[in-house]
């Protein structure tokens, strides 16, 4: 990469795999196809049980900026991200998923919005997201807008309460989350907040963003629609997973939801969400009937902000 200009900082691109073969090299060649001219491409395979590290090793024979990690054991998400950040020599690193697809424009476009950012507030401890559209199996497509692309950025404590508890703050703008299939930061950023938690086999990148808001972090976003998410299941992804992973993440921050008086409320609207996909809805009445009395006007705001927007939701999912 010699002759790449030295005002074009390396950017790793970060690809963790697990049994993706009918996908993976979709993701890889978005990523070497982009139109940063300096990259590399850092793929860590979780011990795959089908294709896939053929399929990479294929994908890659011929291009010297990317390389593939195979790991002996499956180690979750957490931890193959943390594998990634370690591996990687870039200043900036950005993650894909392994079932998702990448505009050429994406990383110059989070590069050149960080930057100005930084330049702009004079902070540089940021997490930067690319907005794009979701593909459903039954070709309905759902368009997501990037947290801060536009006008109020979540800083701090604020992001930390909205992914907390659903704590939001009016006219500010949360987009669609957090998703590390979306993000983009500096090395040293991740460094910061000590990375992603390796324990963690879902919502890793919700944890990241919850350590880097109550450490003052901002997090802004790109309007450009440059990802392509497929909607894909998979067994870490099932109802009970979530749970289990989101029910983990409100006991790991105990103390800091204690303080605002929300640690019962995190701890089980994960609950209602969970027998909603069950249809269990005696229990989820139950679950319902218990926070309403400890947090009547939350409750209900929350129920208003979200549930007609779900339904409309899983209507066209099903259609």
């Amino acid at each position: 990469m010699s002759d790449v200009p030295h005002n074009r900082p390396l950017v790793s691109i970060g690809i963790p795999c697990f049994n993706a073969e009918n996908t993976i090299g979709r993701a890889i060649k978005s990523a070497l196809n982009q139109d940063w001219p300096n990259i590399e491409v850092i793929i860590v395979d979780d011990c795959s049980t089908d294709r896939s590290c053929q399929v990479i090793k294929k994908v890659i024979s011929q291009d010297s900026k990317a390389k593939l990690i195979i790991l002996d054991k499956n180690m979750g998400p957490g931890a193959v991200r943390s594998r990634i950040l370690s591996e990687a020599q870039g200043g900036y690193i950005a993650f894909f998923d392994d079932d998702d697809e990448s505009l050429p424009g994406r990383v110059s476009t989070q590069l050149k919005r960080l930057n100005e950012y930084e330049r702009q507030s004079g902070n540089s401890l940021l997490a930067c997201y690319i907005s794009g559209v979701r593909v459903y199996p039954n070709d309905y497509i759902k368009p997501f807008n990037a947290v801060g692309s536009k006008p109020e950025i979540p800083k701090g404590s604020m992001m930390a309460d909205y992914l907390l508890y659903y704590g939001r703050i009016s006219g500010v703008n949360y987009g669609s989350g957090t998703p590390a299939c979306a993000l983009m930061a500096r090395k040293n950023t991740f460094d910061a907040v000590a990375g992603f938690d390796p324990s963690l086999r879902r919502l890793e990148d919700v944890d990241f963003a919850i350590k880097l808001a109550l450490a003052g972090g901002h997090f802004i976003g790109c309007p450009e629609q440059l990802l392509i998410q497929f909607a894909t299941d998979a067994p870490d992804k099932s109802p009970e997973k979530n749970l289990q992973a989101e029910q983990a993440i409100a006991t790991k921050y105990k103390e800091y939801l204690q303080k605002k008086r929300r640690y019962d409320y995190a701890y089980r609207w994960p609950l209602i969400r969970y027998y909603h996909f069950r249809h269990q809805y005696g229990y989820l009445l139950y679950e319902l009937i218990h926070l309403l009395m400890q947090h009547p006007i939350k409750v209900l705001s929350h129920v208003a902000q979200t549930w007609p927007r779900r339904f409309m939701h899983e209507r066209n999912m099903r259609k």
